[in-house]
């Protein structure tokens, strides 16, 4: 049988600034900015390209300044257990906790490998503007519209559906030019663990990003 290729489409490859952006936007939001959704989206934002484009060793995709942005500005404000849950569906149900908590760091370090070389293609006039909101003001499950703006290249159109928890806005899921994280993470997961099981699923992630860090 055909063995899985865990990477992204062409397409999400194209826009591979747009996928880093779930990491501009959830850096070290203050309360205030969690107010709304927008206000996280646009302060984090700005706050993590300054990170992006003044720190050299992020520049350079250096695996430990990588994984540190991702620890102290990203994973705070991003719910990656039910990102990691939802592209499971629902092979997630029959896995033990411990399967789930290794699929989960696995599945963060496999995020970080294959977006690591969107940094590059970070310049210094790349923006993220706004678009208009298309949802209820008391709904808790919302998708905010954006896209990624710099002078070289047409807009990437970035979505990013996030859910109000009791710690506030979380971050879940993210839509690059019509492709949603999830949904195009759980067909390959579904395949794998079809073929492999859950273990197994976990192993072949294992595998590539130790590849990935020795490499590094």
């Amino acid at each position: 049988m055909k063995r899985l290729m865990l990477s992204v489409s062409s397409a999400m490859r194209s826009a591979v600034i747009g996928l880093f952006a779930v990491m501009m936007v959830a850096g070290a939001a203050s309360a205030r900015a969690q107010a709304t959704p927008e206000a996280l989206i646009e302060q984090v934002g700005s706050q993590l390209l300054k990170i992006v484009k003044t720190d050299t060793a992020v520049q350079r995709g250096e695996l430990p300044a990588l994984l540190k942005v991702v620890d102290e500005n990203v994973l705070p404000y991003v719910d990656f257990e039910k990102t990691t849950r939802l592209a499971a569906g629902r092979h997630w149900r029959q896995a033990t906790e411990a399967q789930r908590q290794s699929l989960i760091n696995e599945f963060r370090m496999t995020l970080v490998r294959t977006y690591s070389g969107a940094v590059s293609q970070v310049k210094q006039d790349t923006r993220i503007e706004l678009r208009p909101a298309r949802y209820a003001a008391d709904a808790t499950d919302v998708v905010v519209r954006t896209q990624i703006l710099q002078s070289a290249g047409e807009p990437i159109q970035v979505d990013y559906r996030l859910e109000k928890q009791s710690q506030g806005w979380k971050i879940y899921d993210v839509n690059v030019m019509g492709i949603w994280l999830i949904e195009n993470y759980r067909n390959q997961f579904s395949q794998e663990i079809g073929q492999h099981g859950f273990d197994g699923l976990i192993k072949s992630l294992a595998t590539r990003n130790q590849s990935f860090a020795q490499a590094r």
